[in-house]
């Protein structure tokens, strides 16, 4: 059976919502990842196949391309947050951020395969002031410059039930009785993953989606503490927040990035806080005035 869409990045929390969509509209979709194991909530779908296989592998790309319909619809929603310092960033940002889409565009161009739907980020720029910035705003131009019928979507912070983000924050709420916090001003605009996942489903057949660039925000502008406040009361707790000077943020990142266990949080990470991760001012808000999406607030996460 040939496919309506190719999801990559399909196994992640983003991709799976999609996913989910997706099934519902009645696509069918062919989804890879590395870990087959990554998918288990996915097995049961109808309409969905799973592919274990490395998609950093051009071959790899060639033999699912050869699976889709002429017609077919190729959405990228790779994404890393942490990655080696690097000028203009590090070698698995490149490799995520840049040398995948090229790769999946020069493929679709070998099948005549014509519409390309991106994820990139927010702040997204090729001068940014982060690594994760400026790779994420290299890939755009190479989506930009592929010649396909492309669309790229921008969203801010994503939020919902199985997010890395604030479920973080949860998680250290219930291990610590206090949470020293740097960057507590830094601006972000959370988006749900519902209302992401909707633009991505509409933008598939909608052809006045060609050839733009939407920015995907959630209805309210929360700084940090807000957003670790929000995060101990979905927690259950009353923890305090303690504010600390950025210098001393700086050195956690530091902590965090050579220390044992995840980095929760990275020097580049704080680079990008920099700069608001918000609407920019004049910018268009696409999900409610492009998409018609009526935006969940975050508080849906509680209530």
């Amino acid at each position: 059976m040939k496919h309506d869409v190719l999801l990559v990045g399909g196994s992640g929390f983003i991709g799976k919502t999609i996913a989910q969509q997706l099934q519902q509209k009645g696509y069918s979709v062919l989804i890879p990842s590395r870990r087959y194991s990554a998918m288990r909530d996915l097995r049961l779908l109808p309409s969905i196949t799973l592919v274990e296989t490395d998609i950093n592998q051009r071959e790899e790309i060639h033999k699912l391309l050869a699976e889709l319909k002429p017609t077919a619809t190729v959405i990228n929603l790779v994404g890393i947050l942490h990655d080696r310092t690097g000028q203009p960033y590090g070698p698995s940002f490149q490799k995520a951020h840049v040398d995948l889409p090229k790769a999946l565009m020069g493929e679709m161009k070998l099948f005549g395969l014509k519409r390309h739907i991106h994820m990139s980020a927010l702040g997204a720029h090729s001068q940014g002031p982060s690594m994760y910035q400026r790779s994420k705003g290299d890939g755009e131009r190479c989506v930009e410059d592929s010649g396909l019928d492309w669309t790229i979507f921008r969203p801010s912070v994503i939020f919902g039930a199985q997010d890395q983000f604030i479920n973080t924050f949860v998680s250290l709420a219930k291990l610590f009785p206090v949470i020293p916090l740097a960057n507590t001003k830094a601006l972000f605009q959370p988006v749900s993953v519902n209302d992401v996942a909707k633009a991505f489903v509409m933008a598939i057949e909608d052809p006045s989606t060609i050839h733009r660039i939407y920015d995907l925000v959630g209805p309210e502008v929360f700084s940090m503490e807000d957003l670790v406040r929000f995060a101990i009361r979905k927690a259950g707790k009353k923890n305090p927040v303690i504010s600390l000077p950025n210098w001393v943020g700086y050195l956690q990142a530091v902590a965090f990035e050579f220390g044992p266990g995840p980095t929760l949080m990275s020097r580049d990470n704080i680079a990008s806080m920099s700069v608001p991760n918000i609407l920019p001012p004049g910018g268009r808000d696409a999900l409610s005035e492009d998409f018609g999406i009526a935006k969940q607030r975050l508080e849906s996460l509680i209530a």
